[in-house]
């Protein structure tokens, strides 16, 4: 598994790991059922305390991307069983077209970044 922590992002680290395993599903690269990395392991590989990688391993479990088997580790979760509502999927867009916005960019310039993530997204998986 392929994460990295940038010290000049403004998310906590928890959430940039918790991003980042998002991202691996999104894109197909941890497939259903896939075994994530102990959390000693992944905390010693990314050089960061075990509390926030268990924090960020917390923040995925409550999203129902992955499911925690005390003793047998994490694997992720199906994707079937993760129901959430359409409001509950669109408020990150909301919160990311807002931030977008407020650093200035225009409608068109935003309706460009979106649709190019949307076509790096398709091919990734």
């Amino acid at each position: 598994m392929f994460l990295t922590i940038d010290t000049t992002d403004a998310r906590p680290i928890y959430q940039q790991v918790a991003d980042g395993i998002k991202a691996l599903i999104a894109h197909g690269k941890l497939l259903e059922g896939a075994p994530l990395p102990p959390l000693r392991q992944l905390a010693g590989d990314l050089g960061v305390n075990l509390n926030t990688i268990a924090t960020a391993y917390k923040t995925l479990q409550e999203a129902g991307l992955i499911v925690v088997r005390h003793g047998s580790g994490a694997v992720v979760a199906s994707q079937t069983s993760v129901e959430r509502s359409e409001e509950e999927l669109v408020r990150p867009l909301r919160a990311a077209l807002t931030d977008l916005i407020l650093a200035g960019l225009s409608t068109e310039k935003i309706a460009r970044i979106v649709m190019r993530e949307l076509k790096l997204a398709k091919e990734s998986k």
